[in-house]
């Protein structure tokens, strides 16, 4: 039996806002990047630990085809990604969020 996903309300607007962006960038590359966040969402589902260990509990997927990373944590009922983080900016800017 898998744990549900639950996002927190600022790593969804942050994939929402980097799908608007590469929306504008050019058509269909907004959707590329949320099929690719799902994929990445679905290997976390699959095996919650395989991802790199980041900060305390804090684990780290990257996405293949685009420079961010899924940042989660593993909890009893469920995993939680605390952000959709671009690889270059802000480093470890989301580590208040539970």
């Amino acid at each position: 039996m898998s744990l549900p996903v639950v996002f927190h309300d600022l790593a969804e607007i942050e994939m929402n806002e980097a799908a608007a962006y590469y929306s504008s960038a050019r058509p269909g590359l907004g959707e590329a990047f949320i099929a690719e966040v799902e994929r990445a969402v679905g290997l976390v589902v699959a095996d919650p630990l395989a991802g790199q260990l980041v900060d305390g509990l804090v684990l780290r997927r990257l996405l293949r085809r685009f420079p961010y990373g899924i940042f989660y944590r593993v909890r009893v009922d469920d995993i939680r990604i605390l952000a959709v983080a671009h690889q270059k900016r802000r480093p470890m800017y989301w580590r208040g969020r539970r």
